[in-house]
């Protein structure tokens, strides 16, 4: 079933520990038209923060509730490292995002996804340090480093 961003702009973000906040915005990548993030603002606990969450964490929603379940905690948004909403999103920031939530990078492969077609089939595995697609698979990463990752 189809449903509107904009109906799901309010939806909650339901942590393993309890809400993070509410969504405001979305990211899309606008070469391949897929979210890349959530906007969410966190409310009074975190000082009226906007995180980034991505939709590797977000589980399946809950349509009554309008909730979005996501498989990280309150502490790890706590910590995450910090977004200016204002500006574009730099590869550089995904890349330490990714890395402090230990996902994958979504760039290092063919399909939208990386090597998936959807974001939950991004799932790290320990690389094989020395084997071809390890090799394959870096070079790609590396020849985007810098790449304007086309979030709006």
């Amino acid at each position: 079933m189809l449903r509107s961003m904009k109906a799901m702009g309010s939806y909650a973000i339901a942590a393993t520990d309890g809400v993070i906040g509410h969504v405001k915005d979305f990211y899309f990548d606008d070469a391949a038209w897929v979210v890349r993030y959530l906007v969410v603002e966190t409310g009074d606990w975190l000082a009226h923060r906007k995180v980034l969450i991505s939709p590797i964490s977000v589980g399946e929603p809950n349509w009554t509730d309008k909730t979005f379940p996501v498989s990280i905690s309150q502490a790890q948004v706590k910590a995450s490292p910090n977004i200016d909403t204002d500006k574009p999103v730099s590869r550089q920031h995904e890349e330490g995002y990714l890395r402090y939530f230990d996902y994958p990078y979504y760039w290092g492969g063919t399909s939208l996804w990386g090597g998936g077609l959807y974001a939950g089939s991004l799932v790290y595995e320990t690389p094989n340090y020395g084997s071809a697609a390890y090799d394959a698979e870096a070079a790609h990463v590396q020849r985007h480093d810098h790449d304007n990752p086309h979030l709006i």
